[in-house]
């Protein structure tokens, strides 16, 4: 009898390797953490076998925007992600990361999505490297520097753009973190810390990214009526400092703004011309980050997600404790902040025109430590590839695939992550592509999806029918060494 040649075999599978190419049926054997071999179905040996008959596998999935910087250590087992087929996650985003700043105050919103005084413990990106590695999470994390993170570490009046040498502060601080293995810089001019600071300042910053082979993802500073003109101010900055920028969950937010993808779009178009340009997208009507009363209107729907001074509020709509509480909703916000809450603030036609676009990868954006989250966290990709891909035929199967590995891999510089090819590592996902589905809801958004059969990370099965095992094979993604494999 032959002995088996490979660790792991995943059999006779219906084969989609994230380049876009039409699937095709395979053997698929897995050795020292990488995929070795590719070859006719049925002809592999190995000493576990999975068999995936009726079945797809695809490189796990890329989810580039979430806020797991604390959650990859915290609670490691990362089942709502890993129960969705996402093998990496890509922390930082929005200007927020857990790193580097050891806190000597009470983070401000959005700061404190992601956690509170203590769990900013972390001076350098290489302190928090050294505890996502000893935490061993079952997934890998790639991780950004926020732009909000470094200006807590530097700037003295958050209401005013940095002075020359607070500048030169960030840049150390950020030079420091890509040299310990990030993968770029991230804004969100969106939010409170980083509202005053301007494009000099953020180009400033972005050059150093630039200068390390490094990205710049951007939550820009405005959704609602200037959308357009932020947009420009993001992909200026990109371009001044010559590397690519990451549009963040892609957005015309509120009804005034409805209908204008079509227009947001064709500019990026324009500016993909002469420039890299991409952008990410979550698959809902609804977005999700803290309750601000300036944004509340009266008009749209907002569910609230937590609330500190109120937890038994959380899963109920503002306009509801509103009414209990007889006044109005900004008001009604007020007593509930801090607070974190659910915005319903886009259309169903938006978000189509956005996810069908050609250059949009797929995020979460889930927020972990949400009492009640958005259904978004445990539930974005595969709503992508049942609802949206097979039910709806926004796009082939093939091409959502496509937006969730190759994608998000090549823009992040991740070259042996996100594709199914001899000597990369071997992060798959084997799933059922007439069942994927998800079952989170905004009234119960804690649900794994259905679906999913085996996740592997790094040659390890991290979940079997559709369990967690005790395999915890993630790792802190190094820039240096995934753009630069041996």
């Amino acid at each position: 009898m032959t002995k088996p040649t490979y660790d792991i075999i995943i059999r006779n599978a219906d084969v989609i390797d994230g380049s876009g190419t039409a699937p095709y049926r395979a053997d698929i054997g897995i050795a020292d953490q990488k995929i070795v071999a590719i070859a006719l179905a049925l002809s592999l040996q190995g000493y576990e076998i999975l068999d995936a008959t009726g079945l797809v596998v695809a490189p796990g999935f890329i989810d580039v925007h979430t806020h797991d910087d604390r959650e990859v250590i915290d609670a490691p087992a990362m089942l709502p992600k890993l129960t969705q087929g996402v093998t990496t996650v890509i922390t930082g985003n929005c200007g927020i990361s857990l790193s580097p700043w050891l806190a000597d105050k009470i983070p401000p919103a959005p700061l404190s999505l992601i956690g509170t005084q203590k769990d900013y413990r972390y001076a350098s990106v290489q302190d928090y490297a050294k505890a996502v590695k000893q935490a061993q999470p079952a997934v890998n994390i790639g991780m950004l520097i926020g732009h909000s993170t470094l200006r807590v570490n530097a700037v003295a009046d958050l209401q005013r753009g940095a002075t020359e040498d607070e500048i030169k502060v960030m840049q150390d601080l950020l030079a420091e973190g890509m040299h310990a293995g990030a993968l770029g810089f991230s804004s969100g001019l969106f939010y409170q810390p980083s509202k005053a600071a301007d494009n000099t300042e953020v180009i400033a910053l972005a050059k150093i990214s630039a200068a390390a082979g490094g990205v710049y993802t951007s939550h820009i500073r405005d959704e609602y009526n200037g959308v357009l003109d932020a947009l420009g101010e993001a992909c200026d900055a990109g371009k001044e400092a010559q590397l690519p920028v990451i549009l963040s969950h892609h957005k015309c937010a509120g009804p005034a703004n409805w209908g204008r993808t079509a227009e947001t779009l064709a500019y990026v178009t324009e500016r993909r011309k002469t420039q890299a340009v991409g952008l990410d997208a979550y698959p809902y009507t609804a977005g999700s980050t803290v309750l601000d009363p300036d944004y509340v209107d009266g008009v749209i729907r907002i569910m609230i997600s937590f609330s500190q001074p109120h937890p038994e509020m959380q899963g109920r709509d503002l306009a509801d404790i509103a009414a209990e509480w007889q006044v109005d909703q900004k008001t009604a916000a007020r007593r509930l902040h801090p607070a974190g809450a659910v915005y319903f603030q886009m259309r169903e036609d938006d978000v189509e025109r956005v996810l069908s676009y050609p250059h949009t990868m797929i995020g979460s954006d889930g927020l972990p430590h949400d009492s009640h989250p958005h259904p978004r966290l445990w539930g974005a990709f595969p709503r992508v590839l049942g609802h949206y891909s097979r039910d709806k035929k926004l796009f082939t199967l093939t091409e959502a695939v496509r937006r969730m590995t190759t994608l998000s891999a090549d823009y992040f510089g991740l070259k042996q992550r996100g594709r199914i090819a001899l000597n990369c590592w071997a992060d798959l996902v084997v799933f059922d592509p007439a069942s994927i589905s998800d079952q989170a809801t905004f009234a119960s958004p804690k649900q794994a999806a259905t679906g999913i059969h085996w996740v592997l990370v790094n040659g390890e099965i991290a979940l079997a029918n559709a369990k967690p095992t005790a395999n915890r094979a993630g790792r802190f993604l190094d820039r240096q060494s995934e753009r630069y494999p041996t």
